[in-house]
């Protein structure tokens, strides 16, 4: 049996019109779709890269939340960003948002252009341990 759950909404995501759930779970793994630096009420808050990665960031981990995982179940992480001179800032933040020893697999590339005039998205998944 394949149940699956599509989080539209929930406690910190941002609120905005576009036709996406934020998340879906099947089974035992989530797929987030691309957060952005976009605020609760769904406006987009230009910044610096960390700024805006943190923004990014915690969306994402709102909508893991908001499926009912952990941010210890993330497997994988998908960032694009709109220049490559950032990349050693992006690691920063990575660093300090997962620990050494417990780094999902990461993809990061440089994207002409993202939603809003953006300089970040995250996405990604997260599985849970079969019981």
């Amino acid at each position: 049996m394949n149940n699956k759950k599509y989080i539209t909404n929930g406690k910190g995501l941002p609120n905005w019109s576009n036709p996406i759930s934020h998340a879906v779970v099947v089974n035992n793994m989530c797929f987030v779709s691309g957060q952005l630096s976009v605020n609760i009420e769904g406006k987009y808050i230009s910044g610096t890269i960390l700024e805006e990665g943190n923004l990014a960031f915690s969306n994402f981990f709102s909508a893991i939340k908001n499926a009912g995982f952990e941010k210890e179940d993330i497997v994988f992480i998908d960032i694009a960003f709109d220049n490559l001179k950032d990349l050693p800032e992006i690691n920063k933040l990575y660093m300090e948002l997962f620990p050494e020893n417990k780094r999902p697999a990461r993809t990061i590339y440089q994207a002409e252009a993202l939603p809003y005039g953006g300089k970040i998205k995250i996405t990604g998944t997260a599985v849970k341990e079969l019981i």
